[in-house]
């Protein structure tokens, strides 16, 4: 670090790095915490922000990005603050038309029906020009945080990208995207071929652009089963962090710790456990303990508390929390959620969760 506080990228000097030395595996004082979806529709102050524009309008305004990252930071002490972005601005850069239907989720007007629609797709090597109002928000932010926490960037995952594109939009079973993989084998490589090569640029730019670690959200892993993932998820997922390692070094960045959170993907733990990644993101549904041992030393975790547990008093949520941690142990781990913050959750109870987390980690560490 240079002298006047800025660090090598001209950003202020970080005041906590206890989520980073987690992610990469290094003892804490503490277990740090932040919450999937901390910057959402839970806040007043959030719905307030984002009430004067669409969905995406607001992911393509820096200004609008920033403000909504950082506003969690304002209320609670979490260990990092995650970018306010959507994992569908990829498929967007790739041409495809994609609008969020509010009460709906989003929606692709014309999702990919052929293995011909494939050609309708952008090079994934301009993906990065069009981000580039991602990239502006992040070093926005990471200035505006003045050092406080790290930022960490985001991307979705091909398989969880490619569900969208094929779907048009959310779905309970995947059918239509589980028939690609099963009547197109060779199309459905192309197009997740197309969404890595995507991804690594889109994912090293956001590294270049101040993200100081990364997370890869495998959102639909649980709808594909062992054969399925390792055949058509697993591959890319490796190739991604393989790849966008590979680019920060050739650029000369240097190296974050990246993050993969394939919910409902427990069949594959130990895989993913071994795919490049520093830290595997876990779903409530997996034992903490079940999961330490299946993983072993080599990796963090991070999770899993159920979030409607966010529904119980503050005291059971305390509870809860003793329990979570007492169950993963004081290192190479990270507090969060088992999935993202749901809309209608009181900020009081996550205020209360990562409260609970500083606290009884503490407590751990004197024992």
């Amino acid at each position: 670090m240079e002298a006047n506080g800025l660090g090598s990228q001209g950003f202020p000097e970080l005041k906590n790095d206890t989520f980073l030395r987690a992610a990469w595996g290094e003892a804490t004082d503490y277990t740090p915490v932040w919450c999937m979806r901390q910057a959402g529709r839970y806040l007043p102050e959030f719905r307030e922000t984002r009430a004067a524009q669409d969905f995406f309008s607001t992911c393509r305004s820096p200004e609008a990005c920033c403000e909504l990252t950082l506003q969690p930071l304002r209320r609670f002490p979490l260990d990092a603050a995650i970018i306010f972005s959507d994992i569908l601005v990829v498929p967007q850069a790739l041409g495809m038309e994609v609008t969020m239907v509010p009460g709906k989720g989003p929606s692709f007007p014309e999702p990919l029906r052929e293995e011909r629609d494939l050609e309708r797709l952008r090079d994934p090597a301009s993906v990065t020009s069009e981000l580039g109002y991602v990239f502006q928000a992040i070093t926005l932010t990471r200035q505006r945080l003045a050092g406080r926490v790290p930022l960490i960037g985001f991307a979705g995952a091909p398989w969880t990208l490619m569900t969208y594109m094929i779907e048009g939009g959310s779905s309970s079973t995947m059918a239509q995207a589980k028939r690609w993989l099963y009547q197109k084998p060779q199309a459905s490589h192309q197009l997740l071929r197309i969404l890595t090569d995507a991804l690594v640029p889109y994912l090293v730019g956001q590294v270049a652009a101040g993200a100081q670690a990364l997370q890869l959200f495998e959102s639909h892993a649980g709808h594909l089963g062992p054969q399925l993932f390792s055949q058509f998820a697993l591959p890319y997922i490796r190739d991604v962090s393989k790849r966008v390692k590979a680019r920060l070094q050739q650029a000369g960045l240097a190296p974050v710790p990246m993050i993969i959170f394939a919910k409902d993907g427990h069949f594959a733990l130990e895989e993913l456990a071994q795919a490049g990644y520093e830290v595997v993101g876990l779903d409530w549904t997996v034992a903490p303990e079940k999961a330490r041992e299946r993983v072993g030393k080599t990796v963090t975790l991070q999770g899993n508390l159920d979030p409607c547990a966010l529904y119980a008093s503050e005291e059971e949520i305390g509870q809860l929390v003793q329990q979570m941690l007492d169950d993963f142990g004081p290192q190479r781990y990270i507090a969060n959620l088992g999935h993202g913050l749901y809309p209608d959750m009181d900020p009081e109870h996550v205020g209360a969760f990562v409260d609970a987390v500083h606290r009884h980690s503490r407590l751990l560490r004197q024992n």
